[in-house]
């Protein structure tokens, strides 16, 4: 998922540099999409034509992404200095949805979370509702290419924003992927982030 994280950093940073960029659109329903069975038309249908698309390499599988950014100029984002923008990636192997992510640092959507509470999740034994009930609901997820398992899936939880100008812009970003066994007992932790909040 580190290249889903990195594209979505990319889609936020040129919404940004635009000034007021895409078209706005909010974070569609939870039921409104589903892994392994909803596909790039159902995905159309619902959020329109994509501002991009591309395409990438996950466990030796040429996964697609359609991707949908937004930015506000002159609004206040999450935090003092930041400007607001929100994006959303959506990734299809052989046509069929196995990523979803959503980042927003406008101050109503906002997929900000903690991540001092990400050494409380422990491998083999914290369960999906363990984490939820840690860091609240992800704000993306995703199973086979993007994780390594077949079986398995993941909890995505991430947060980028932007502050300054175009000629000093200063980029914040941090993404937490937890894959989940059967049982739902995460089974891998992945963590990282880059910048200064």
């Amino acid at each position: 998922m580190r290249s889903s994280k990195l594209l979505l950093t990319a889609v936020v940073a040129t919404a940004f540099l635009a000034g007021c960029a895409g078209t706005n659109f909010k974070r569609p329903d939870a039921q409104a999409f589903q892994l392994g069975k909803s596909t790039t038309a159902d995905i159309t249908r619902v959020m329109g034509a994509p501002a991009a698309t591309g395409e990438a390499m996950k466990n030796n599988e040429k996964v697609k992404s359609s991707r949908y950014a937004y930015a506000e100029g002159a609004g206040s984002g999450r935090y003092p200095g930041v400007t607001p923008a929100r994006a959303m990636v959506f990734t299809t192997f052989n046509d069929v949805l196995v990523g979803q992510e959503f980042i927003s640092s406008f101050p109503d959507d906002a997929t900000e979370f903690d991540d001092t509470k990400v050494p409380g999740i422990v491998k083999g034994k914290t369960t999906r509702s363990e984490v939820m009930a840690l860091l609240g609901k992800p704000n993306g997820e995703a199973i086979y290419p993007l994780i390594k398992s077949k079986d398995q899936n993941a909890m995505v939880y991430s947060y980028t924003h932007v502050k300054g100008s175009v000629f000093n812009m200063k980029l914040y970003s941090k993404s937490l992927v937890v894959s989940l066994d059967s049982t739902n007992v995460v089974s891998d932790i992945e963590f990282a982030s880059t910048g200064e909040k």
